[in-house]
C-alpha cells in the first residue's frame, strides 16, 4: 500500500493540550465495521457497549519522567535529553537534539552528568555518572515526556494526567493513551457489568513513533519494544475465548503484545521479549476482537494498525466524521471503539 493512503482528515486545532476531566467523560466514537455504522457516545458508557463476559486487556507500563534539561560542558549550551532505555552498566540509549560528539559531557544536576559514548544516525548512548541510580534520580528531577505536538512544557499535573490507573512497571517514554480514560468509578461499573480485566506490558519506546519514510508501507521496519504477556493474562484470554466472548484491547500497544504472543494456529502463549511486529491492512488477527484507541497522527504505524482492524476506507470516514464533530485528537483527546 502507498503511504499517501494514510493522509487522513486532520485539523490541528483539534489537538487536545489537556485531558477531559473527569477522564471518563471524554467522547467516544463507536465504529461497527460490519455494517459501517458510527455512533457518538462517551467513555463512561463503555459498560453498556460491552457484554458480560467480555475481557478488557490493558497495558500496565509506567511512564518514566525521562526528559531532562542539561548543560554542555564547558560551553554551557542548553540541551535536552530524553532517556529512552536502560542498557545496563550505567549506559542509556537517549535522544538528544542538536550536535553532540562522543566524549561530550552534559551536566544535569549536582554530581549528575551524562557522557556521550556513541552518536550515530540511528542511536545515541550515554554513560551516566550519578551517586544514585538514574531511574531513582529521574523520579525526583525528570519531567514527563509529553509528545512534541502538544507544544507546551510538562507540568507537575502531567505526572498524574500522563499515567494510567494501571501503571505498574516503569519503562515507557510515552503513555499507552487509551488507558488514560479509565477512572476507579468506571472500572467498578465495568466489573458490575461482568466485564473482565487483565494486563500485559509493552514499554512504549521510539519504535512506536519511528516515522514511516518509505512510499510502500510494506518496506517500513518497526523498532523493537519490550513486551510481556504473562501466564495469568493467557489463562484469562483462553477462558473468555472458550465462551465466545470478545477480547477488547485497550490501545494499539496491547494489540501488538497479544498478536506477538499468538501462535500461527491462533493459540496464545506466555511471551517475554521484544517485538517489532508491524500491522497493516490485511493483517490476520488471531486474538483481538475489538479495540479502544485514541485518534492518531496521519501516516503513522499506529493509524495503519487501526486501519488493519477497521478497514482503511471506513476508518477514513470515521476520521472525517470526528473532524466534523470536533472530537479532540491525540494523547489527551477523545477515543474510538471498534467493535
Amino acid at each position: 500500500m502507498q503511504l499517501s493512503e494514510f493522509d487522513f482528515p486532520f485539523d490541528s486545532s483539534l489537538i487536545a493540550s489537556h485531558p477531559t476531566l473527569p477522564r471518563d467523560h471524554a467522547r467516544l466514537l463507536v465504529l461497527h465495521p460490519l455494517d459501517r455504522s458510527l455512533a457518538h457516545r462517551r467513555i463512561d458508557e463503555l459498560p453498556e457497549l460491552l457484554q458480560p463476559g467480555d475481557l478488557l486487556v490493558v497495558n500496565n507500563t509506567k511512564v518514566l519522567a525521562a526528559r531532562v534539561a542539561g548543560l554542555k560542558r564547558p560551553s554551557g549550551t542548553k540541551v535536552e535529553i530524553l532517556f529512552v532505555k536502560d542498557l545496563g552498566d550505567t549506559i542509556w540509549e537517549v535522544l538528544i537534539k542538536g550536535t553532540c560528539r562522543p566524549g561530550q559531557i552534559i551536566e544535569m544536576g549536582v554530581e549528575v552528568s551524562a557522557v556521550v559514548v556513541e552518536r550515530g544516525a540511528t542511536r545515541t548512548t550515554v554513560r551516566v555518572e550519578s551517586p544514585i541510580p538514574l531511574s531513582e534520580w529521574l523520579r525526583q528531577h525528570g519531567r514527563m515526556p509529553l509528545p512534541p505536538y502538544l507544544k507546551r512544557a510538562p507540568t507537575d499535573q502531567d505526572r498524574e494526567w500522563y499515567q494510567t490507573l494501571f501503571a505498574q512497571h516503569e519503562g515507557a517514554i510515552a503513555a499507552p493513551t487509551a488507558g488514560l480514560h479509565f477512572t476507579p468509578e468506571l472500572l467498578a461499573r465495568l466489573q458490575q457489568r461482568g466485564v473482565g480485566l487483565t494486563t500485559v506490558t509493552l514499554h512504549v519506546g521510539v519504535g512506536t513513533f519511528k516515522p514511516v519514510t518509505v512510499d510502500q508501507i510494506e518496506d517500513h521496519r518497526m523498532g523493537a519494544e519490550w513486551i510481556e504477556v504473562g501466564a495469568e493474562a493467557v489463562r484469562a484470554i483462553e477462558q473468555v475465548r472458550a465462551t465466545g466472548r470478545r477480547i477488547v484491547a485497550v490501545g494499539t500497544t496491547v494489540v501488538r503484545a497479544l498478536e506477538t504472543a499468538a501462535r500461527a494456529e491462533g493459540q496464545i502463549r506466555p511471551y517475554r521479549g521484544e517485538t517489532d511486529m508491524f500491522m497493516t491492512p490485511g493483517f490476520p488477527f488471531k486474538v483481538v476482537d475489538a479495540l479502544l484507541t485514541n485518534f492518531h497522527l496521519p501516516r503513522t504505524t499506529l493509524l495503519m494498525l487501526v486501519a488493519a482492524l477497521a478497514g482503511t476506507e471506513f476508518l477514513r470516514q470515521a476520521y472525517a466524521e470526528a473532524v466534523r464533530e470536533r472530537y479532540r485528537f491525540y494523547s489527551y483527546g477523545d477515543a474510538m471503539l471498534i467493535l
